[in-house]
C-alpha cells in the first residue's frame, strides 16, 4: 500500500473512532500516539545500527544504569524495553492503559539533556488527555489499543526522501483541520499557500550555504518544513538549515516539535520555545547567564500564520524595538504588530512572508500609519491577493505580503491570484501551476496584464497609502459587448477579430483566408468550414511542425534523466530540471501557456516522485513486486481488510497487460465489450416496448431492467400457444395408445419430420419423444419482427448468454490477474526499465504533445462563436417580421364573419400595420 492509500485509511478509520470527541482534539491523541512509534522504532533502529542483537534489545531496562546513560547519549532519550511501541502490539489482551501513562512519564524523566528543549513535555497533552478516551480504564485502554493497531502499520523508515510518516503525519493535519471548523486555523496552514511562500523564500535565499528560519506562530510546524524542504533544493548540506519555531499553545507546540522531529531534523538545529510572540520577544541567551548572552534573533526568513485580527495589549510597547520606528498596531488588531515583529527578525539581506487579512492593506487609523511608514522606509516588496476561501475556517479575503531589510527597488509588486484556483470539496485550492507562475512573477518582478503590475511609490502616496489590489491591478472578466452597426446590418466587427492579433501574429495569412477585406467595420466570414479551414492552413500546420521539432528529443531526454539515472537522481531538484527544459522548449513557441504544461508535469510527478522514492529506498529489484491488494469487508457487522488479489508494488497491473499480455488481454476486452453490448441491447429492446408492457412483471419497479424468472415464465406461455401444421399433427399423434393406429398415423402424416425423433423398436415414438420434439419446435418458432414474443425470446437468449459470459469473464480475469503477477516477479531489468518509461514517460510527452491543439481548437471556437454572435441582425429579423404580419393580414382578409367578427379582425389587421 502506497503512503497516499495508507495515510487514506488511518484518516477514514481514526475519523470513525473519534466517536463525539472534537476533530481538533482527536488530533493531539493520534498525532501523539504516531510520534511515539516514531520514537519507539528509532530507538530500535539505532540500537541495530550499533550492533545491538534482538536479544539485547529485550535487556534494555530503566534499572541498568549504564544502558540508560549509553542509549540517552546515542539516540537522545531512552526507552526501555516493555515499554516500546511494539512491545505493547505483543502484549495483545495483557496490554493497558497503564503501560502508557507509565511510558510517558519514564520518557519524560529520561531525555538526555542535551535533548531537552527538543522533547521535554512534548507528551503532556496526550498523557493529560488519555482520561477522554473512555469513561472507565477498560474503555480507554480499548481506544488505546484500537489506536496504536490502526498506526503500527506505518513504516518508519527515513532513508532517503522515503518520509512516509511524514507524509502521513502532514495528510492527517490537514484532514483534522478540514474538520476542525474555526479552531482549524490554530494549527494549519493549507499546504498550497505553505508551499508558495516557501518557494518565494528559497528563491531569495538560493545562494546561501547556512540558513536559519524562524515561523513565530508555528502552528503544526508545517510551514516551517515546507520551507526548509524548498531551500534544501538549493543548498548542498540540509544540516546547515536551522529552524526556529516559536507557538502560544502546549498543544500546538508539541505538535511543532514532534513534526520537526520526525522529518529527520537533527535535534541541535531545533530550537523551539512555547511563548505568546507579541508578550514575550525571543531574544537568544543561555538560560545560566540572561544578561551578559543577551541576543536577539535575527534570521534569514521568517514565515508566519498569525491569527487574524487578535486582540492584544500595546500599552507600553512604544519603546519597544521591534514597534518603534513604525507604530503600534490597534488593540483590535494585532495584525501589524506580527509584522512588525516577523520584519525586526530578518537579517539586512533576509526576506520575510506573512499571511494577512487582506484589510491591512486598507484600513486606517494606527494601521494606516504602520503602513505608510513601512512604505516609505521601503520594507514592502510585494503583495499577493489569495482566492477566496482557502483557509479551513474561515472565508476571510487575505493576502500574503513579502517584506525585506533592504531593497534595490522602490516599487511595490502587487499580484491578484484570486481568480487562479481549482475547488476542493468546501475550500478552494491553489493549483501546481498557479504557485510556480505567482513565484516566477515574484522572482522577474513582471508586470502581467490583470495579473501583476509594479507600483511606484509615487502613486501609492496619490492613493494616500491605500493599498487595496483592486486600486492597482483589475483582474474582473471583460464583460461582453456588442457591435451596434454589427447588430443591425451583419458582419463581424473589425475591433473584435482584433482582439485576436495574438492568433493572427502566430498564424500569418490566416485572418485573410477566414475573413472577406471589405470595407465599413465589418467583415464577413469567407468559409464555410472554420475547423478544416484553420487546421490546414500553412502556418498552421507549421505551427504544429515547430512544436514538434522543439520538443523532438524530450523523450530521449526524460529517459536520459528518469530512467538511466533512477537510483541516484536527486528527486527534490529534478521536477524543477525538467520545468526548466520544458520551459526552454517553449521559449520560442507562441499562445501556448507554460503554465498549463508545468500542470501537466506536476499531476505526473506526483506518482513518479513516489515511485522514485520506493526505488531508491528499497532497491530496483521494488519494480519486479507485487502486494496483497487489501480491501474492506464488513463480516458479521464489522468492518475488516481482507486480501482481494494482488496489485504491482510500483508497475499498474493493466500496464503490464497492455505490453507484455496484449493477445489475452484483448481476448478478455472484446468479450467485456460483449457483455457492454448486451446491456444496450437490453435498453433497446425495453425502449420498445409499450408503457402497458413494462409495467407488467417482466421488468422490475422502475421498470429499467428485465427480471430474468419472470421472464423465463412469459417465455413458456408465448411458446406453449405456438401452434404449426407439424404441431397439431404430433399432439393428434400422441393421444394415440395401439401401435397399429400409431404405425398408420405416421404412414399417413408427412407433415412431420419423423427423423427428428429417437424410434422404438417397433416403428413408434414415444410420447415422451414426442413432447419434447414439440418443445423443441416450439421453442425455434420465429415470431413475425418486432412483436412481443419475439422480443421476449431475444431477452431470453441475452440473458443466457450474459450469464454464461460472465462465467467465462471471471475465469479469464482470474487466469491473466495470475499471469500477471507471474510476469512482474519474473521481469528482466530491461523489461522493468521499460515499462517505467510507459508509466512516467509516455502520458508525460503525449499530454505536453497536445497543448498545441488545445491552441487551435480555441481559436476556432473564438471564430465560431463570433461568426454565431452576429449571425442574425435586428435587420433580418424585422423584415421577418414584416413578412410574416402580411401573410397574416392576407389570411385575415380571406376570413368570413358576421358583423362583429369582421369588426374584430379588421382591427387586428389596423395593429399588425402598425397603424
Amino acid at each position: 500500500m502506497n503512503k497516499q492509500k495508507l495515510a487514506s485509511r488511518i484518516w477514514e478509520s481514526a475519523n470513525k473512532m473519534r466517536s463525539k470527541i472534537e476533530a481538533n482534539e482527536y488530533k493531539d491523541y493520534i498525532l501523539g500516539f504516531i510520534f511515539y512509534k516514531y520514537l519507539s522504532d528509532n530507538e530500535v533502529k539505532k540500537l541495530k545500527e550499533l550492533g545491538f542483537t534482538q536479544e539485547d534489545i529485550e535487556g534494555v531496562v530503566e534499572e541498568d544504569a549504564e544502558i540508560v546513560k549509553y542509549v540517552r547519549e546515542n539516540v537522545g532519550y531512552f526507552i526501555a524495553y516493555k515499554d516500546l511501541f511494539s512491545t505493547w502490539l505483543q502484549m495483545g489482551k495483557d496490554f493497558d492503559v497503564a503501560n502508557v501513562t507509565d511510558a510517558l512519564s519514564a520518557f519524560n524523566r529520561l531525555i538526555n539533556p542535551s535533548h531537552k528543549k527538543v522533547y521535554e513535555g512534548i507528551f503532556n497533552t496526550l498523557q493529560t488527555g488519555l482520561s477522554k478516551l473512555g469513561d472507565s480504564s477498560a474503555s480507554r485502554t480499548k481506544a488505546i489499543s484500537d489506536l496504536i493497531h490502526l498506526i503500527k502499520d506505518i513504516p518508519m523508515d527515513g532513508r532517503q526522501d522515503y518520509d512516509v510518516i511524514g507524509f502521513i503525519y502532514e495528510y492527517l493535519i490537514s484532514m483534522f483541520a478540514a474538520n476542525a471548523g474555526k479552531k482549524a486555523g490554530e494549527f494549519y496552514t493549507p499546504h498550497e499557500v505553505s508551499i508558495l511562500m516557501s518557494e518565494i523564500v528559497a528563491d531569495h535565499l538560493k545562494d546561501r550555504k547556512e540558513i536559519e528560519i524562524y515561523d513565530p506562530t508555528s502552528g503544526s510546524g508545517s510551514l516551517l518544513i515546507n520551507i526548509g524542504r524548498s531551500v534544501a533544493k538549493h543548498i548542498d548540506d540540509e544540516r546547515n538549515i536551522k529552524y526556529y519555531a516559536q507557538e502560544l499553545k502546549q498543544n500546538t507546540y508539541n505538535l511543532t516539535r514532534m513534526n520537526l522531529v520526525m522529518r529527520g531534523i537533527l535535534p541541535a538545529n531545533i530550537l523551539t520555545r512555547n511563548g505568546d510572540t507579541l508578550e514575550d520577544d525571543w531574544p537568544y541567551f543561555d538560560e545560566n547567564n540572561q544578561v551578559e548572552t543577551y541576543n536577539p534573533l535575527y534570521v534569514d526568513a521568517v514565515v508566519s500564520n498569525p491569527p487574524y485580527s487578535q486582540h492584544w495589549e500595546p500599552t507600553n510597547k512604544e519603546t519597544d524595538p521591534r514597534y518603534a520606528r513604525f507604530g503600534l498596531a490597534p488593540k483590535a488588531k494585532a495584525d501589524f504588530a506580527f509584522l512588525l515583529h516577523d520584519l525586526f527578525h530578518i537579517k539586512p539581506e533576509g526576506i520575510m512572508t506573512i499571511v494577512l487579512p487582506h484589510g491591512v492593506l486598507f484600513r486606517g487609523g494606527e494601521e494606516g500609519e504602520i503602513r505608510k511608514n513601512l512604505i516609505e522606509e521601503n520594507h514592502i516588496d510585494a503583495i499577493i491577493g489569495l482566492p477566496p476561501n482557502i483557509f479551513f475556517g474561515t472565508n476571510i479575503p487575505t493576502i500574503i505580503m513579502i517584506l525585506k531589510q533592504k531593497r534595490e527597488n522602490t516599487d511595490v509588486l502587487i499580484i491578484d491570484a484570486s481568480k487562479g484556483f481549482i475547488k476542493a470539496g468546501k475550500n478552494n485550492k491553489l493549483r501546481a501551476s498557479d504557485i510556480k507562475k505567482i513565484v516566477d512573477i515574484v522572482a522577474i518582478r513582471a508586470d502581467i496584464g490583470k495579473f501583476s503590475r509594479k507600483i511606484s511609490r509615487d502613486e501609492i502616496r496619490r492613493n494616500e497609502y491605500n493599498l487595496n489590489i483592486p486600486r492597482y491591478v483589475d483582474s474582473s472578466e471583460d464583460v461582453e459587448k456588442w457591435d451596434l452597426y454589427a447588430s443591425m446590418f451583419g458582419g463581424i466587427p473589425v475591433n473584435e477579430i482584433a482582439r485576436l492579433n495574438d492568433y493572427w501574429s502566430a498564424f500569418p495569412g490566416l485572418k485573410e483566408v477566414l475573413f472577406t477585406n471589405g470595407g465599413g467595420p465589418t467583415r464577413n466570414l469567407a468559409v464555410s468550414n472554420i475547423e478544416l479551414t484553420v487546421k490546414e492552413h500553412p502556418s498552421v500546420t507549421a505551427f504544429i511542425l515547430n512544436y514538434k521539432n522543439s520538443f523532438a528529443h524530450f523523450d530521449s531526454y526524460l529517459k536520459s534523466k528518469l530512467i538511466k539515472k533512477i537510483e541516484v537522481l536527486n528527486i527534490s531538484k529534478e521536477k524543477a530540471i525538467l520545468s526548466n527544459y520544458i520551459f526552454e522548449c517553449l521559449s520560442s513557441i507562441p499562445l501556448i501557456d507554460k503554465y498549463e504544461a508545468y500542470q501537466i508535469l506536476d499531476d505526473q510527478w506526483s506518482n513518479t516522485s513516489v515511485d522514485l522514492e520506493i526505488i531508491q529506498t528499497e532497491g530496483f529489484n521494488s519494480v519486479k513486486k507485487v502486494n496483497p491488494n487489501m480491501v474492506s469487508k464488513k463480516k458479521d457487522g464489522k468492518e475488516e481488510e481482507v486480501q482481494d488479489g494482488w496489485i504491482g508494488h510500483i508497475i499498474p497491473f493493466e500496464l503490464v497487460q497492455q505490453t507484455l499480455l496484449l493477445e489475452q488481454y484483448e481476448a478478455l476486452k472484446q468479450i467485456e465489450r460483449r457483455l457492454d453490448d448486451i446491456s444496450s441491447e437490453y435498453y433497446e429492446i425495453l425502449d420498445s416496448l409499450s408503457e402497458e408492457e413494462k409495467n407488467s412483471s417482466l421488468t422490475n419497479d422502475s421498470s429499467d431492467a428485465f427480471v430474468a424468472k419472470e421472464v423465463g415464465t412469459t417465455l413458456k406461455e408465448i411458446f406453449s400457444d405456438v401452434e404449426t401444421q407439424e404441431i397439431k399433427v404430433l399432439k393428434n399423434y400422441a393421444k394415440l395408445s395401439k401401435k397399429a393406429d400409431k404405425l398408420a398415423f405416421i404412414k399417413a402424416n408427412d407433415d412431420v419430420v419423423w427423423s427428428n425423433m429417437d424410434v422404438n423398436k417397433d416403428g413408434t415414438y414415444s410420447k415422451k419423444s414426442v413432447n419434447s420434439y414439440i418443445v423443441e419446435l416450439q421453442s425455434s418458432y420465429e415470431f413475425p419482427k418486432d412483436s412481443f414474443e419475439s422480443k421476449i425470446v431475444q431477452v431470453s437468449n441475452l440473458l443466457i448468454e450474459e450469464k454464461d459470459i460472465k462465467v467465462k469473464i471471471k475465469a479469464d480475469a482470474a487466469e491473466l490477474h495470475m499471469k500477471t503477477k507471474e510476469t512482474i516477479e519474473s521481469l528482466s531489468d530491461e523489461q522493468a526499465l521499460e515499462l517505467l518509461k510507459q508509466k512516467w514517460i509516455s502520458p508525460l510527452t503525449e499530454s505536453i504533445s497536445q497543448l498545441p491543439n488545445y491552441v487551435i481548437n480555441l481559436l476556432i471556437n473564438k471564430i465560431q462563436a463570433l461568426s454565431e454572435k452576429y449571425a442574425v441582425t435586428y435587420s433580418s429579423v424585422e423584415t421577418e417580421i414584416q413578412k410574416t404580419e402580411s401573410s397574416l393580414s392576407a389570411l385575415i382578409n380571406e376570413l368570413n364573419g358576421n358583423e362583429y367578427d369582421m369588426k374584430g379582425l379588421g382591427e387586428l389587421v389596423t395593429l399588425l400595420k402598425g397603424e
